[in-house]
């Protein structure tokens, strides 16, 4: 853009004016590096990029051209890049003068480059323009490349703060900008981009150049490529709506001969997309949309608008794919698709609003799988997630929703339960309070303010507190459970007033036995109560309880009416009732709904954590819930009785007894299942089978069981190339691990070698979940080399991690080895995910000298392992209440318990 003259007079005397200050700040030496956030002087306005990319190759050639706004004469600017090699740069202005500049690593860690010009300029708009080479990332990260039937595949995950090492940028949320990218490979690759392709040059070289139409405004960590021999499968058209006007090509994409196996996701897609747009009242935003089935993946998935890439075993499913999968890959691809409204079109500007993206995407997949599958009992799901999720938010050393974000520690630390599951939890809490239409049309409010631009929690809140009524108070009360961590205690009880009947509450933080935590905290929190009107069925009773202690009048209730104090498990909060009004919600909870049974479940599991109730109490309320005709409420108490089995328990003869009490609770019902599906069995069943046949096989470990399965397996190994398909593919994983404990070293090579043969994504996961599983020393030890072969995908380790975890490593083994491997492992999988090593390598500890052992290993390595502190203090503090806990309860008297 030309600058007009009289314009150009006045830009030059405030350049004079300021340039003495300007140099005096730019010869300081002692500014600071921004590890945090970029200075605000310096906002890129557009990119164009492009990428010289030949998968065969161990690297890559790029050139970023930035359109710029300097707000100040400067000497310098700060940018986001990282392991870059770049080669030129200079930096353009509008009217033409072209200044050299130097690009100087300011710190490797944290991906904060300098690049110096060789003059000071002015205030203006510039083009940036840096030509550089990178090698392919090798852990999953950035612009990466895998191996997979022998062919190589570029792909990329710029999420969180990878795009800093694929190409220079300014690589925060807040930096929306439209991007024009074109990919220079090789002619006889695909190539694909967030945007349809718009033109294609070959040349007589071998290497063809694609064009991309510009994208609408994104971060830099939505921008995604795929380069290689990948092969399109067409999905369904999806038509115009009433909300858009224009169809939407739907693709698949997945590696050369795979694509067919996508028809089931592609077919699904039509109908979660209009969903959305009904909801939000505003038409998918993009061009395109494309599926990729990633052969390697470290997510999930990626919400990269336009071009959403997944781990293979969602997309890519047949007839005999497990049902666990087949609903996973639903629920997934509408967390997916939710995000393109909730962080593509509306983004956050810092990443303590991360919860903005991922909280909405959690809650909202359950809206879409509840309405669109409600066989998959997505209600029921969503509260085991917010049952897990208060297990973690009961840590004093839990993060807040809304965590002050300071570092790249912070932002790598940032994803997990307390973003996803408890944020979701959370607006499913005030979304019931609100009423569905008035939150609704609120969210609509938000979307349609900022689209594609940022916004923040105070905008959303802003929107519903609005349709609320109530102001102020409801924005205290949505702030009192983003900005503290903690889980809100609910104590509750009857009382009789003046003929009228009140409910007594008090609240407090939730706190586990042998938690140092403060338990004064006050949240305002929407609490529901379902109580009994004698003759006349139940009601429902809704308050704001923002004040330490109140009451609240349930009309029409007597004294010896139950309640539950959770009224649909709208809730985000345990309770705690008096014991004699506990016993009425026991004998009552048949008049529950399935989803209030299932919380109820849960506060059971929650009151012996708390060290209210004892292993005996625990075991009394599954035997209530086992006949359950819902699978979620029947197995609700497995992980805690896990817990019971795995720590409190101290004796082969405590084991023994409480595995035969176990097993008359829950072999009836496996026998009525069977072994093996059936034809046309309803889909719970078969997941059903599977929950029950690991927890029995494998958690406690029922010989009758084993030798079930243990059958099973000898036909499948009695051929000479194993078949798994001709096995119930639910049960294929836990037939597996069996087999490797039974039979150990024969069983262990034959599964081992199948890796070499065997791509089918779930088959292989099955294999490594039974190698983790190994229980002799020999095959342990082997088990745990998987973790560096490369025959393992580096997505797939944590799969091997998990079983020795919780099936093969009962003497800490996993640890030993750890420390003389830590810097090969930190090799394969990154420093970036060291947030998570603490708690992967401590396996099952429950002792305070395990602890010990983790910090004298860790704490020395906080500064070189980002996010590490955190899961080194979280870690920590899980194992402490574990060994609390076991101090709390007598394993002895599980000898009372009759068979």
């Amino acid at each position: 853009m030309l600058v007009k003259p009289s314009f150009k007079k006045r830009l030059l005397l405030t350049t004079l004016l300021s340039l003495s200050a300007t140099q005096i700040f730019a010869s300081n030496n002692s500014e600071q590096i921004p590890i945090g956030k970029l200075p605000e002087w310096v906002v890129p306005e557009s990119y164009d990029l492009d990428f010289k990319i030949d998968p065969a190759q161990k690297g890559y050639t790029g050139k970023t051209t930035i359109h710029l706004k300097l707000a100040q004469a400067i000497d310098h600017i700060w940018i986001h890049g990282k392991s870059l090699m770049v080669k030129d740069v200079s930096i353009t202005s509008a009217e033409g003068v072209k200044t050299k500049a130097k690009y100087e690593q300011a710190s490797e860690v944290d991906g904060v480059s300098k690049i110096k010009f060789a003059k000071t300029l002015p205030a203006g708009q510039y083009q940036l323009v840096l030509d550089f080479n990178a090698a392919y990332d090798q852990q999953l990260d950035g612009i990466y490349k895998i191996e997979f039937e022998g062919k190589p595949y570029v792909m990329t995950q710029m999420e969180a703060i990878s795009a800093r090492q694929s190409f220079p940028s300014f690589d925060e949320p807040r930096f929306k900008t439209p991007f024009n990218i074109r990919l220079t490979i090789p002619s006889k690759y695909s190539g694909f981009a967030n945007t349809q392709q718009t033109s294609e040059q070959a040349d007589k070289s071998g290497w063809k150049t694609l064009s991309f139409a510009q994208t609408k405004p994104l971060p830099t960590y939505l921008l995604a490529l795929a380069v290689g021999p990948w092969q399109l499968q067409k999905g369904p058209d999806i038509g115009a709506t009433s909300w858009r006007k224009q169809p939407i090509q739907l693709r698949g994409i997945a590696p050369d001969a795979k694509a067919e196996k996508m028809q089931h996701a592609l077919s699904e897609t039509p109908a979660i997309l209009k969903t959305l747009e009904d909801y939000f009242a505003f038409g998918y935003p993009f061009d395109k949309l494309d599926l990729l089935a990633a052969p390697d993946f470290a997510a999930g998935a990626m919400e990269n608008p336009g071009l959403i890439t997944f781990r293979d075993y969602l997309m890519l499913l047949d007839k005999d794919s497990p049902v666990s999968f087949v609903q996973n890959s639903f629920n997934v691809n509408a967390h997916e698709l939710a995000h393109q409204w909730f962080g593509d079109v509306v983004t956050m500007p810092w990443w303590d609003d991360l919860w903005l993206n991922e909280s909405f995407a959690t809650w909202m997949q359950s809206k879409i799988t509840q309405k669109l599958h409600p066989e998959f009992n997505a209600d029921l799901e969503r509260i085991t997630d917010t049952a897990d999720a208060m297990k973690s938010d009961s840590l004093v050393s839990v993060r807040r929703i809304r965590q002050p974000i300071l570092s790249n520690a912070d932002i790598q630390t940032a994803f997990d339960g307390i973003t996803y599951q408890k944020g979701a939890a959370v607006l499913n809490m005030f979304e019931s309070y609100l009423g569905e239409e008035k939150f609704k049309q609120g969210v609509r409010n938000y979307i349609n303010k900022h689209q594609y631009g940022n916004a923040t929690a105070n905008d959303l809140i802003s929107a519903l507190a609005e349709q609320s009524g109530q102001g102020e108070r409801f924005t205290r009360a949505m702030k009192s459970f983003l900005d503290q961590p903690g889980v809100p205690l609910i104590n509750t009880a009857l009382q009789q007033e003046d003929n009228k009947v009140f409910l007594n509450v008090k609240q407090s933080r939730y706190l586990p036995v042998g938690s140092k935590g403060d338990a004064r905290s006050l949240w305002g929190v929407p609490l529901c109560v379902r109580y009994e009107v004698p003759n006349a069925g139940s009601k429902v009773q809704c308050e704001l309880v923002d004040q330490a202690e109140t009451k609240i009048e349930l009309k029409g209730a007597s004294l010896g009416s139950w309640y539950i104090p959770n009224a649909d498990a709208a809730g985000y909060y345990q309770f705690s009732l008096p014991q004699k009004e506990f016993t009425r919600l026991t004998a009552a909870t048949e008049k529950l709904s399935n989803t209030e049974q299932l919380a109820y479940a849960y506060a059971i599991s929650a009151a012996f954590n708390h060290g209210d109730i004892n292993l005996l109490a625990v075991v009394d309320a599954a035997k209530k819930f086992a006949n359950s005709n819902s699978r979620q409420i029947s197995t609700a108490l497995f992980s805690q009785l896990s817990t019971i089995y795995r720590h409190v328990l101290k004796t082969e003869a405590e084991r023994e007894h409480f595995r035969k009490v176990l097993a008359n609770l829950y072999l009836p019902k496996l026998n009525q299942l069977g072994y093996v599906s059936k034809t046309g069995e309803p889909a719970e069943d078969s997941l059903w089978r599977s929950e029950l046949v690991r927890f029995l096989a494998l958690d406690i470990q029922v010989s009758e069981v084993r030798t079930q399965l243990l059958k099973q397996s000898d036909a499948l190994f009695a051929q000479k190339q194993l078949n798994f398909a001709q096995v119930t593919p639910e049960l294929l994983p836990t037939i597996l691990a069996v087999r490797v404990q039974e039979k150990g070293q024969l069983a262990f090579d034959r599964l081992s070698g199948e890796l070499q043969r065997v791509t089918q994504p779930t088959q292989r996961l099955a294999i490594l979940t039974a190698l983790g599983s190994a229980n002799q020393e020999a095959t342990r030890q082997q088990a745990r080399q998987l973790i560096l072969n490369p025959r393992v995908k580096v997505g797939e380790v944590h799969t091997v991690i998990n079983s020795i975890n919780n099936y093969g490593d009962e003497q800490g083994g996993l640890w030993s080895w750890f420390k003389v491997n830590h810097d090969a492992v930190f090799d394969r999988l990154g420093k970036s995910s060291a947030g998570r090593f603490p708690a992967m390598f401590s396996g099952a500890a429950c002792s305070q000298q395990k602890a010990a052992q983790l910090n004298d290993f860790f704490a020395p390595r906080t500064k070189e392992l980002v996010g590490v502190e955190r899961g080194l203090k979280q870690t920590k503090e899980r194992i402490q209440l574990c060994e609390s806990l076991v101090a709390k309860q007598d394993g002895s008297i599980v000898q009372q318990l009759k068979l």
